[in-house]
């Protein structure tokens, strides 16, 4: 491969920052990643990662590694959460790689690892960034600075990547919140009652989405959507209880009475989302994922669409290089904003999977199967 000796800097070390950051290195750019978290940390979530994921891990010879530390389901079920009826059995098989569901925090490690050593740096909160027409300086909380060809903001729902393109603006309250917990899978033992690998519980308004989150099946993991009016915290997020799920879920399944039962700690989060926007970059600045495209989490693809935007971008700037960055970035949000749009739309909408459907417009999809389009398809 050639080496390159401009500079990429990545904005974010979440999945899409991490992933963006190993396929770039991968083809030979020289690319440093910031992450303002002052160390990793393993948070407590669980996420799926589709088939059309695992093609681009499957780039950087990590897919293994991924179906290694994951339950790897069958089928997503849905099922009337008062009832227990089967709404869809979806097979999640046949899309040409295996179907993931996963702790976030064991995915992010694992991503993480496959940056060059000294390449990824933590505690660094961007304050400032100045593209000058030459190069872009960056400027951290803690005092230091550095210059970069191109910036890649990978920075999540309040990025400021996208506020140095767009202006400050606050994300919109969807009116809805989620509660996340954690049940070690021995606490189920007791129950007479199948817990199944991937399944989605639908009310008349809300759910609850569950599925283990390891290989050895130890951990199961429960993410809800739930009515909220207002979020009146100022924190990302806020201890919830074993009370307000049985308040919340009152009436429903005998599997999900004991789920909340065997729920040690559960927290709630609030849901937001943006308004399209008008451009994914600008001069020698990009997004990714929520940066420019921030969705309910309904589908479970919104990972998924940085992963996919990662690779997409990478695709791009290998055809033009870093000196043509213009119209890598013109290709590259050619090439994904009808995707993302859809993805989008439907993940807001929380209709997918909940009838029998044929989801392989999403998990068959190939980022590197596409033709790219040209800047004039814009």
């Amino acid at each position: 491969m050639t080496e390159r000796k401009e500079k990429i800097a990545i904005i974010g070390a979440g999945l899409g920052g991490a992933v963006a950051g190993a396929l770039l290195q991968h083809s030979g750019f020289d690319v440093d990643v910031y992450e303002q978290a002052p160390s990793f940390s393993r948070l407590g979530a669980g996420i799926h990662m589709g088939p059309n994921v695992l093609k681009i891990f499957e780039r950087f010879g990590v897919d293994k590694q991924v179906v290694a530390i994951s339950s790897t389901p069958s089928h997503w079920f849905s099922r009337d959460g008062l009832t227990g009826d089967y709404l869809s059995r979806i097979p999640l098989d046949g899309y040409g790689a295996t179907y993931c569901t996963v702790h976030r925090g064991d995915l992010q490690a694992l991503q993480c690892d496959q940056l060059k050593p000294g390449t990824l740096h933590f505690g660094k909160k961007l304050v400032r960034l100045d593209d000058n027409g030459t190069d872009v300086m960056l400027e951290f909380e803690d005092g230091t600075s550095v210059r970069a060809d191109i910036v890649i903001g990978a920075d999540g729902i309040n990025s400021k990547v996208r506020e140095a393109l767009l202006g400050f603006e606050k994300p919109n309250y969807s009116g809805w919140v989620g509660h996340r917990a954690l049940i070690s899978a021995e606490k189920l033992k007791k129950f007479d009652l199948e817990f199944e690998d991937c399944v989605k519980w639908w009310g008349p308004d809300r759910h609850m989405m569950v599925y283990y989150t390891t290989g050895r099946r130890d951990e199961y993991y429960y993410v809800t959507g739930v009515p909220h009016p207002a979020w009146e915290f100022d924190s990302a997020f806020v201890e919830s209880s074993r009370e307000e799920m049985a308040s919340e879920f009152e009436g429903y399944h005998p599997i999900i009475q004991a789920l909340i039962e065997s729920t040690d700690e559960v927290t709630k989060w609030p849901l937001f989302n943006r308004n399209p926007l008008p451009l994914w970059s600008r001069g020698r600045l990009v997004m990714l994922g929520d940066a420019c495209h921030p969705m309910k989490p309904h589908m479970a693809q919104g990972a998924a669409m940085a992963i996919e935007d990662a690779a997409m971008l990478t695709r791009c700037l290998e055809e033009t290089g870093i000196s043509g960055y213009a119209t890598a970035f013109k290709l590259y949000e050619v090439n994904r904003r009808d995707r993302a749009t859809r993805v989008q739309t439907v993940s807001n909408a929380n209709t997918f999977l909940l009838h029998q459907e044929d989801p392989s417009w999403v998990y068959g999809y190939d980022v590197y199967a596409q033709p790219l389009k040209s800047e004039s398809a814009a």
